[in-house]
């Protein structure tokens, strides 16, 4: 076999469904193995580009692959769901990839190390327990509004208020009812706590990691926009320009164009949600900030003058934008924000 042999896996759970091609657009052997048989396949298989979805699992199998000496190239599912032809089932699935890494638009997705998959995976533990917490504080807000109690506006006032309530026996909150309050904010006090110590750990990383450093010298950019960046993106060395890098996080406008014609909408809102909203987080927090100086930096004055024009929610996109461009720079060069450097 020669080394251009391709490898297109479908990733599932238990079993997974393999297309070996040596000729372009032919698929030579189809197996369909378990873990361990796709495990014993991997090593008896010559040098060879094994293709996955960038799913579930598929960053483990990337690793896996990459020690057994193989080079793996995972695809993103939205881009090679068009070359799956008519009904969509796991050999159709798998021949699918070997069409989509046939086109070089479409680009692989880095292979993630263990050490950006623990860090991932503290931000998602850190967001799924942020929801479930404001998901308890609105649960309590509406239950005592039925018995004409309104708490004070802001998430942190809930718990301190309905302990308060229900320490005094004269207040409309049913006898029955008071345990399962209780409960209530004992659950909130513990989400709390854990999203305190995921973010403790975020910080030991932030410590260890100089790149997380050079991050956080960018105006917007804090400790979880930070590691979030370095754990999901991991490199920006694949993008060629910082607008490639503002349009993989979904802050580049849509365009419309044909002729001489070029018509720019909204932003696209493609890639991470999560990062995203970081970036447009920290831009709130820049513009909030410029407001407060009274000699603001060349970034923050760009950035009231965006305000000023256009209305603060679409300067905050436009700061977060800005934000994303530096932070290309800044993670390529190797070197902390310098708020007077002129641009290359």
């Amino acid at each position: 076999m020669s080394n251009h042999t391709l490898v297109s896996v479908d990733v599932a759970k238990n079993v997974l469904e393999v297309a070996v091609s040596y000729d372009a657009g032919r698929v030579s052997q189809r197996k369909r193995l378990s873990r361990n048989q796709f495990l014993k396949f991997c090593v008896q298989q010559k040098t060879a580009t094994f293709l996955l979805e960038a799913c579930s699992s598929s960053h483990y199998w990337g690793r896996r692959l990459q020690e057994m000496g193989h080079q793996v190239a995972p695809l993103p599912p939205h881009a090679a769901r068009p070359y799956v032809t008519r009904n969509k089932t796991d050999r159709t699935d798998a021949k699918g990839l070997l069409e989509a890494y046939r086109n070089e638009d479409i680009k692989p997705v880095p292979v993630k190390s263990v050490e950006q998959h623990a860090i991932a995976a503290i931000h998602r533990m850190r967001s799924g327990w942020k929801a479930e917490r404001t998901a308890r504080i609105n649960c309590v807000r509406g239950i005592l509004r039925e018995f004409g109690i309104i708490l004070p506006a802001g998430a942190r006032a809930v718990v301190p208020k309905v302990q308060e309530l229900l320490r005094e026996p004269d207040t409309p909150i049913p006898g029955i009812l008071r345990p399962t309050l209780d409960e209530a904010c004992d659950e909130i006090l513990e989400l709390e706590r854990r999203s305190k110590h995921a973010e403790q750990q975020l910080t030991v990383f932030a410590r260890s990691n100089p790149q997380v450093s050079r991050l956080c010298s960018v105006p917007g950019v804090g400790l979880l926009s930070a590691t979030a960046l370095v754990a999901f993106v991991g490199g920006v060395q694949r993008f060629r320009t910082a607008r490639h890098f503002a349009s993989y996080l979904g802050i580049t406008p849509r365009e419309r164009s044909s002729g001489s014609k070029r018509i720019l909408g909204r932003i696209s809102k493609r890639g991470d949600v999560y990062l995203r909203m970081l970036l447009i987080h920290g831009a709130r927090a820049v513009l909030l900030s410029a407001k407060r100086m009274k000699h603001p930096d060349p970034l923050r004055t760009w950035a009231l003058s965006v305000e000023a024009r256009r209305g603060h929610n679409k300067a905050a996109v436009a700061v977060a934008n800005k934000m994303a461009r530096i932070v290309w720079a800044v993670w390529l060069r190797q070197d902390e924000y310098n708020a007077t450097a002129k641009a290359a």
